[in-house]
């Protein structure tokens, strides 16, 4: 009895320590999971009465008139020396003082007036005749001599654009801000610098 009983107990120890070591082959589960309470659904999680008072106009009210939104588009060159807005409505583009002018000049250079003729071209392309011309500096000193710089510096554009354009129904706005409407922080260099600029705006296709 004692035998046999041994000779069991080693046959089941045996059986389970070939169990325990045989390799059980890895299975992988193909249905993809979601989170749960975000499973797809036949149904709305929400039921809408169309007849639901709260998704009707008022009586005798109207929808207001349709309405396009301004997109602009801006164009940026890789130097930062000019930068094109183009609107719906308008054509704007700025130009960096140091592109047009020396240190504390409003005498144009050589380069802008390649640059000033190139928008003297667009103009005429979008047959505009209204020109905002308006100048702009950064807040080194005194807001007094940057008033007068920036107005010098937009008659100087204003003049060029008017002898490339030679056309009697144009007519100019300008004006000089100084240090008004800066567009970059004035803290440093790189934002002065873009804050020095002449900036010229026309209706896009006016006829």
């Amino acid at each position: 009895m004692t035998r046999t009983l041994a000779t069991g107990v080693a046959t089941t120890t045996l059986l389970l320590a070939t169990t325990l070591a045989s390799p059980v082959p890895a299975h992988a589960d193909e249905t993809p999971s979601v989170p749960p309470g975000t499973e797809a659904t036949a149904t709305a999680p929400v039921k809408v009465d169309p007849n639901d008072p709260d998704l009707k106009l008022p009586e005798g009210a109207t929808l207001a008139e349709p309405k396009v939104l301004d997109i602009k588009s801006v164009v940026e060159d890789q130097s930062g020396d000019e930068r094109r807005e183009d609107t719906n409505a308008d054509v704007k583009f700025a130009l960096q003082a140091e592109v047009l002018f020396g240190k504390d000049s409003a005498k144009l250079s050589a380069d802008a007036r390649a640059r000033i003729n190139a928008i003297a071209q667009e103009i005429k392309k979008q047959n505009a005749t209204r020109i905002r011309v308006f100048g702009f500096t950064d807040n080194l000193g005194s807001s007094a001599h940057g008033d007068v710089l920036s107005k010098q510096r937009a008659n100087a554009v204003q003049d060029a654009l008017d002898e490339d354009l030679n056309d009697p129904n144009v007519t100019f706005e300008v004006r000089g801000y100084g240090e008004q409407y800066p567009i970059a922080s004035n803290a440093t260099e790189e934002g002065r610098r873009k804050n020095r600029r002449v900036e010229v705006t026309f209706p896009r296709g006016e006829s």
